[in-house]
């Protein structure tokens, strides 16, 4: 069959688009819905972009597969060929058949590898349509770095069916690649073999600012920096343009926050009037405006022994992920007032439930809620939580309680969209938060965050396995019986931040 088979499959796959084509604009042979023709319709295309997502990722899948086996048959065809000539001819052949630069061909073949040979898992979900090729992609370039077992727990991690996770989050394949790329990072930094400090020091040898010319006029400029000043810094612009919102403001927040950034590293302040008009020549006629007070309030949380330098876990940055312990310990111990320290306890700390005593929403509620989210829960939203408005599930006007279980935090955007639209959120929980149901009745749950347990220090090691049997609690933290120094311990904890 070879060559005839391979014709007649994409001539059948051809022939199945003209019928897909004609059912999207309302020709098929019988509509979605003989009641209600729009409805049906509009139900119907919902339907046809979920499978058509389901066929792409497959034929992805495919054409990975295909390419490898070009490049092991090519090989073989020319044995005596010099290893990176040989790499140059068939990267040059697949970017002549799928019509893409030489790089492209090349990142290509080097993902087609990682999938055909390291990552089973993931080319499994592709090829079965679970997966798109960007989420594939994603675990390729977090596993680009590892050894063999470590590539293979992290993929284990998000795409092994015995892998637990709650009921109500989103799979893996529900939730964009780009925030898939996002919990991969994080779970790189915590489980690498070599320790987060070590790695930190060597990206801080690498800092650097970059300029890159652009269209019309215009052109990029950006730096690479340690994850605690790149922070600080992008949260203080977010802070002073909101400032700078009002009914007679014409600008946009994006607007604003490049008007911001502009003086600040033209000037030796912040001014609100620059403009391009001020920058050219020597800049004399630059106003050096004094910075703003304004300062973001960031959510560093520590593990306890972390914090007391007795492991190397990495702290996560509220809107950022993994950061070394070392950086972490500076945020909180020296003065840096627009972060603030997140102890995880392991017996208490977090907000609970007020009931129905006060509309309003506490700091420490809010604080929890961030934690709770991370991002705006909306599916696939990457707004940091900075921006994100509390928000009561079941209203407060129909018996809604102010508790951490009644409540979201959607960004602006998204809150929107729920008190404008048919979307409605779904019940959360104190430690999960809400899904969505759009107005066709669909329900996409939400991300969650991949809480772990805090690691304990070797010393420690004996009276943890000693305690094991009394271990009791939420997967978030370790509930543990009485134990030598937990006085000690306990004041270290409760003590006020520096």
């Amino acid at each position: 069959m070879g060559g005839e088979a391979v014709v007649k499959a994409f001539a059948e796959i051809k022939a199945a688009l003209v019928v897909l084509n004609a059912e999207v604009d309302g020709c098929g042979s019988a509509p979605f819905s003989a009641a209600d023709p729009l409805a049906g319709l509009a139900d119907g295309s919902l339907d046809i972009l979920a499978g058509a997502a389901a066929v792409e990722a497959g034929v992805a899948g495919l054409k990975a597969r295909a390419a490898m086996k070009y490049a092991g048959a090519a090989q073989a065809l020319a044995p005596d060929m010099p290893v990176q000539a040989q790499e140059m001819a068939v990267a040059a052949e697949i970017g002549c058949v799928l019509a893409i630069g030489p790089r492209a061909a090349s990142a290509f073949l080097a993902a087609s590898h990682a999938l055909t040979t390291t990552l089973p898992l993931t080319l499994s979900a592709l090829q079965a349509g679970t997966i798109s090729w960007q989420h594939a992609l994603a675990l390729a370039d977090e596993t680009s770095t590892l050894d063999p077992a470590g590539a293979a727990a992290l993929e284990a991690h998000f795409l092994d069916p015995d892998t637990p996770r709650p009921a109500t989050a989103a799979r893996i394949g529900e939730i964009p690649a780009h925030r898939l790329r996002h919990k991969a990072r994080t779970w790189r930094e915590r489980h690498h073999t070599e320790s987060i400090e070590k790695r930190h020091a060597k990206g801080v040898a690498d800092r650097r600012v970059e300029y890159r010319p652009d269209q019309d006029a215009m052109a990029w400029l950006s730096a690479y920096l340690p994850a605690d000043q790149a922070m600080a810094g992008w949260n203080r612009l977010n802070a002073l343009a909101r400032a700078a919102q009002g009914p007679q403001e014409p600008r946009t927040l994006t607007q604003i926050r490049a008007d911001t950034f502009a003086p600040a590293i033209l000037t030796s302040g912040t001014n609100p009037n620059f403009n391009a008009a001020n920058s050219e020549g020597a800049g004399a006629g630059t106003d050096p405006t004094p910075s703003s007070p304004i300062r973001a309030q960031v959510l560093v949380t520590v593990p306890v022994f972390a914090l007391m330098g007795l492991t190397d876990e990495p702290a996560m940055l509220d809107g950022f992920g993994p950061i070394p312990p070392s950086m972490a310990r500076k945020l909180v111990a020296d003065g840096a007032d627009s972060f603030h320290r997140v102890l995880v306890d392991p017996r208490d700390g977090a907000p609970l439930e007020i009931g129905r005593t006060s509309y309003r929403v506490t700091k420490a509620m809010r604080n929890w809620l961030r934690m709770r989210d991370g991002t705006c829960p909306f599916p696939g939203c990457s707004n940091s939580s900075l921006d994100n408005e509390a928000d009561h599930l079941l209203a407060w006007n129909r018996g809604g309680t102010t508790g951490i279980s009644n409540l979201g935090q959607p960004c602006p955007k998204h809150h929107k969209l729920r008190h404008t639209t048919g979307w409605e959120p779904t019940p959360a929980t104190k430690d999960e938060q809400p899904g969505w149901i759009s107005p066709s009745g669909r329900h996409y749950k939400s991300e969650h965050q991949d809480w772990e347990p805090p690691h304990w220090p070797d010393e420690l090691m004996p009276e943890l396995m000693r305690l094991s049997g009394s271990t009791v609690g939420f997967t978030d933290f370790a509930y543990i019986g009485l134990s030598p120094g937990e006085e000690g311990l306990a004041r270290f904890l409760h003590a006020p931040p520096a």
